[in-house]
């Protein structure tokens, strides 16, 4: 039985537009999953994609990190498979938030999904230790820890709520951009109207902070051209593919939490595969992540160089441990009370050491 949310999400990053588009988007997806099933139970209709047809998710658009590895992946299963397998991408929100992505690889409407880290803490609560402020000290440490162990056993956890988790490709070290005044340290963030991904440990991130957390669906271009919201947080590609340099001012180079994606299946689905299939699958989105987490760090000095060049400001050497000592109680907040993402977290603080 597949778990849905108690509410309909628009989370990750980026995420969905305003109301009226979500809201279509929320019908377009509940039908697309209704037509996926009437499909399945009516003989004589289209079935499902088979491995033949591959459909894939992703909420943001070409150019995006979610997109360089879909279309990697794409590029790989089509070649090792002389052709006999192609993908067909879903981008930009064609299919809805992130969490109705989610919902609908549950179901098998869609069979596989590249997703950004911050929904998937309503589905799987685990998850979330990932995202643990400044975790990581480097790619490196990054690499060293996903790539390992704790990142298999991660992947893992996804299979109680119905997924296969396969690889984890990357967002990156998020930054703090506004339009009010340079941030330096965290008590500069106070007040800040911040625009967040609808997650629990996102938004308690920046309550600690003294921030003034919103949680928003994505684009945020115009609520940042009207001062709706005063900030965001994100990778730097985000700043350069959605020209945030022209909404915001100041930008802090804080890398507060290292954002990833987490590539995924339909569990049913990729388990009905034949063995060889099943491989060429896995190890054709493993490879993609590899490619598109080594592309996204070779541009971000390039990003960064464009976000001054279109006039930005930016605090190169915020004050971090300013931002550490706030954020350092979180550890011991509810949401890592329950037993296994303490344990999770805990093992995962240890590796990253």
């Amino acid at each position: 039985m597949p778990f849905f949310p108690s509410s309909v999400q628009s989370a990750g990053c980026p995420s969905s537009p305003a109301a009226p588009v979500r809201f279509f988007h929320t019908v377009c997806a509940c039908l697309f999953a209704c037509l996926f099933l009437v499909c399945m139970l009516v003989p004589g209709l289209p079935l499902q994609a088979s491995a033949a047809q591959i459909s894939l998710a992703v909420v943001t658009k070409p150019g995006s990190a979610q997109y360089i590895a879909a279309e990697k992946f794409a590029e790989l299963v089509k070649e090792r498979s002389n052709g006999a397998t192609t993908v067909k991408i879903f981008h930009s929100g064609a299919l809805g938030t992130e969490t109705e992505m989610l919902q609908q690889i549950q179901l098998g409407a869609v069979q596989m999904g590249i997703i950004t880290l911050g929904p998937f803490d309503t589905f799987v609560p685990e998850v979330k230790v990932v995202a643990f402020p400044f975790l990581f000290k480097d790619h490196t440490t990054v690499d060293r820890v996903l790539d390992g162990p704790v990142g298999q056993e991660i992947l893992k956890t996804l299979e109680s709520a119905g997924f296969k988790g396969l690889a984890f490709s990357e967002n990156g070290f998020r930054h703090l951009t506004n339009s009010r005044q340079p941030v330096h340290t965290a008590k500069d963030a106070g007040g800040l109207k911040i625009r967040v991904m609808e997650s629990t440990f996102h938004k308690e991130l920046w309550r600690a902070l003294g921030a003034n957390p919103t949680p928003m669906g994505w684009p945020i271009y115009s609520e940042l051209q009207q001062h709706t919201i005063d900030a965001q947080e994100n990778p730097l590609w985000v700043l350069s593919v959605y020209k945030l340099y022209e909404v915001q001012k100041y930008l802090s180079l804080t890398g507060h939490v290292y954002s990833t994606h987490i590539d995924i299946a339909n569990l049913g689905w990729f388990n009905s595969l034949p063995a060889d299939q099943q491989t060429l699958i896995a190890t054709a989105m493993h490879d993609a992540a590899i490619f598109q987490r080594a592309y996204n760090r070779s541009q971000e000095a390039a990003n960064l160089e464009e976000m001054r060049a279109n006039g930005m400001i930016v605090e190169e050497h915020p004050d971090l441990q300013s931002f550490r000592d706030r954020v350092a109680k979180l550890r011991d907040m509810d949401m890592y009370a329950a037993p296994a993402t303490r344990a999770l977290l805990d093992k995962i603080l240890e590796a990253a050491k």
